[in-house]
């Protein structure tokens, strides 16, 4: 059972940037994909990045040009820097892996995913 644990979570006025990160009791490397979803309250929780073992990444089209996700086998973390913040970015982020299903994660299926965080709330303030 692989643990993931979100931090960096807070709240930022719009414009502004966060770094969020997932740590987790496995090495990444163990992943064959890691992504970020997000969910507010009464919506479907979305994909927002992923990132497979072999270095391809996905962003969901909201994001691209300003989030960027990475990884760091020495640390066993991942990373989400978020930049240029909207008031829409505000959501309770969620970690998630897998150990195989890296076409569920880059596609953003939550269903496929194996393992979850507990969440972490962004707040954006306009």
């Amino acid at each position: 059972q692989v643990q993931l644990e979100e931090s960096g979570g807070g709240s930022v006025q719009a414009g502004g940037s966060l770094r969020l990160s997932c740590s987790t009791s496995a090495s990444p490397a163990a992943s064959s994909c890691m992504g970020w979803f997000r969910q507010t309250q009464g919506k479907e929780r979305e994909g927002v990045a992923a990132i497979a073992s072999d270095g391809r990444t996905r962003y969901a089209d909201s994001v691209k040009g300003r989030f960027t996700i990475s990884q760091d086998i020495a640390k066993n973390t991942v990373y989400l820097e978020m930049a240029s913040l909207e008031p829409e970015d505000a959501a309770m982020y969620y970690c998630t892996a897998t150990p195989f299903a890296t076409h569920y994660c880059l596609q953003f299926q939550s269903a496929g995913m194996d393992y979850w965080g507990k969440g972490i709330q962004v707040t954006v303030s306009s």
